[in-house]
């Protein structure tokens, strides 16, 4: 059984782990694949509140896609197409899971790496990380679907000096550009990740599920219809608004349970 996409779980808590660190979780195909059905699964599991999403080990979330890989699978246009194909249907699901993301950041988050890691939510990482994508230098190009996510991560100049330059830069920089939420010493991320996992995890899932809905849908200048503008006032509607606000009154920690 492939084993280099791990799903983990605690509670409302899921933990997608990129396993291959003999390789500092360099991404084949085959875990493209398993990665978006991973999320498209966790992604319909309403029990669940929060997912972190790292790379095994402490020396790399991962360094982009494993070149020695390209001569089989990405060595002509067609075959570019097919494998990009997998990626695009990742990108899609990790981006369109209705659940909280935060990435957990050690080490190298490079190429394919960041462009994973740049999907979640929050992305949380170790002061000596290091970011870039250094495609210019294998004559590689970042297509529409790969591009469209950084570019909303950090906007379009910030972006263009990434890719124009190839430049493997450190974690305050790609914090000032947008890149990464949170930088704390490498020794604290996976404390600082699962803490943060579950603060999310005792909010009101519906309300988190409708935060995310909400700044997705906000990225497509269309005008919003009177439908969904009266879906901001649906949560009034909830059992958690109910048991929140109660709670509330009443000095006590709420107890939501996604109705």
């Amino acid at each position: 059984m492939d084993q280099t996409i791990l799903v983990e779980r605690d509670g409302a808590i899921a933990t997608v782990v990129l396993n291959r660190p003999e390789k500092l979780n360099a991404l084949t195909r085959p875990m493209w694949r398993r990665l978006g059905e991973a999320f498209t699964e966790l992604s319909g599991d309403d029990a669940l509140r929060c997912v972190i999403l790292r790379g095994a080990g402490t020396k790399a979330f991962a360094p982009g896609n494993d070149i020695s890989e390209f001569a089989t699978e990405r060595s002509n246009v067609e075959q570019a197409r097919a494998y990009g194909e997998d990626m695009r249907r990742t990108i899609e699901a990790i981006d369109r899971c209705r659940h909280p993301v935060v990435a957990q950041i050690h080490g190298i988050c490079v190429g394919g790496g960041l462009e994973i890691a740049g999907l979640a939510d929050i992305r949380i990482c170790g002061e000596s990380s290091r970011f870039g994508v250094p495609i210019n230098k294998l004559g590689l190009v970042m297509a529409y679907a790969e591009i469209g996510s950084l570019i909303a991560l950090a906007g379009e100049a910030n972006a263009m000096q990434i890719l124009l330059e190839g430049r493997v830069f450190d974690a305050q920089e790609a914090r000032q550009m947008g890149l990464v939420t949170r930088v704390v010493p490498d020794d604290a991320v996976e404390d600082e990740a699962r803490a943060t996992a579950q603060r999310i995890a005792e909010g009101a899932p519906l309300v988190a599920r409708w935060h995310k809905k909400f700044a997705r849908r906000l990225r497509d200048p269309r005008p919003l219809t009177p439908q969904e503008y009266d879906e901001g006032f649906a949560c009034f509607g909830t059992e958690d608004f109910q048991a929140g606000y109660q709670a509330f009154l009443a000095k006590r920690k709420p107890e939501f349970k996604g109705k």
